[in-house]
């Protein structure tokens, strides 16, 4: 099989922020498409520090800290999995400007651009940069050397940024699709919001871009069809999943902190822990990146399951549900984040994640995905 090399940007943190990151890593060692080459560790000071506590730049916490990069998750599937994927940290404060190089002299702090920087001049073929949170440090290691990105990104896949349009928000009782709660319009999406400067530098750099907006213009849990948010509606499924990473979620999900950690990923979880995980409903929005850098195909099986699978392993009785990447320009791109784009025929470089039935899509995407983690 031929696999497609890949860097992983996450905002992972341990003890968490969002256990949604130590669940997606999962992902990127699992998939037998992915070439994982580093994992970059994106860290914003102000959400390690305990509340009301400021950080050094100047912004007080309320984020529930303290807590670190997540550098214990990543060496625990490294374990699991039997590897050794580099991870390198990036600076804890945000870019001061477009074409900032972020260049301060503190090596740990640089660590990730350092980290991109490498990979990429030791590659002889393409890599992907899959990014799940700030752009802060692959946008200053293209500000460093941007010839180099120029010549060795296949493509940029940016899970960020606002879609405007037809949103809607979803009763996960019923199926049943709402009006969109009130509010602000134009919402800023996170990711954006911890470096704007990133994010834009980015989106202007004339790199091979795939977008894959997690936020509508009303709020981060609205759906709509240029967007990737659904919610499973259990973690049931962590109960079928090899014994390890069933402990590597438990130790997340529970915010344990033992010093063993490398041990309490070989304990098989209790009961005790697995049981309540079937009531307890997730918000994902990273599927959508995985399942286009693989190219696999989400369907619905005869049978009436749905499944994420390599195209070639499709069947004749299979109904595919209509999602993927689309070419379009962008219009707009303004200097907080927002950008406006429009559809287009033609070859552009830049494309954006779209969903025909976005309810459609979340439902047969969290059965997909619960046979896709029991896979590994």
């Amino acid at each position: 099989m031929l696999k497609i090399p890949v860097i992983d940007c996450t905002d992972l943190y341990h003890p968490h922020q969002d256990p949604g990151d130590n669940f997606d890593l999962i992902a990127a060692y699992g998939l037998p498409e992915i070439d994982l080459r580093g994992v970059v560790l994106d860290v914003t000071e102000r959400f390690r520090l305990p509340p009301g506590e400021r950080g050094e730049d100047g912004q007080a916490t309320d984020s529930g800290g303290p807590r670190e990069p997540g550098i214990v998750p990543v060496t625990q599937l490294n374990y699991i999995f039997g590897r050794a994927v580099p991870y390198g940290v990036s600076p804890f404060t945000p870019m001061r400007s477009i074409g900032d190089r972020m260049e301060r002299g503190n090596a740990f702090y640089e660590s990730a651009i350092h980290l991109i920087l490498k990979i990429l001049r030791e590659a002889e073929e393409k890599v992907d940069i899959l990014i799940f949170c700030s752009c802060r440090s692959v946008a200053a290691a293209f500000n460093r050397d941007p010839a180099l990105f120029r010549e060795k990104v296949g493509c940029i896949h940016l899970s960020a940024g606002t879609s405007t349009g037809d949103c809607f928000e979803v009763d996960w009782e019923t199926g049943e699709q709402l009006p969109v709660a009130p509010g602000a319009p134009g919402y800023l999406e996170w990711n954006v919001q911890l470096d704007p400067c990133a994010f834009v530098a980015l989106l202007r750099s004339g790199l091979p871009l795939a977008l894959y907006p997690c936020a509508c213009e009303h709020g981060p849990v609205a759906m709509g069809r240029f967007n990737t948010y659904y919610r499973l509606p259990g973690l049931g499924f962590v109960a079928n999943m090899r014994k390890e990473l069933a402990s590597y979620l438990c130790y997340a999900l529970y915010r344990k902190n033992r010093p063993d950690f490398l041990r309490a990923v070989t304990e098989a979880p209790s009961e005790s822990e697995l049981a309540p995980l079937a009531a307890r409903r997730h918000n994902v929005w990273e599927s959508a990146v995985w399942q286009c850098v693989t190219r696999r195909k989400l369907v619905r099986r005869a049978d009436g399951g749905f499944r994420l699978i390599p195209a070639a392993e499709m069947r004749a009785d299979d109904t595919e549900i209509s999602s993927g990447l689309r070419s379009c320009v962008l219009t707009r791109v303004d200097d907080t984040g927002r950008f406006a784009f429009e559809l287009t025929d033609r070859e552009t470089g830049t494309r954006i994640y779209y969903r025909d039935d976005p309810a459609l899509y979340a439902q047969a995407m969290s059965g997909a995905l619960a046979a896709l983690y029991t896979s590994f």
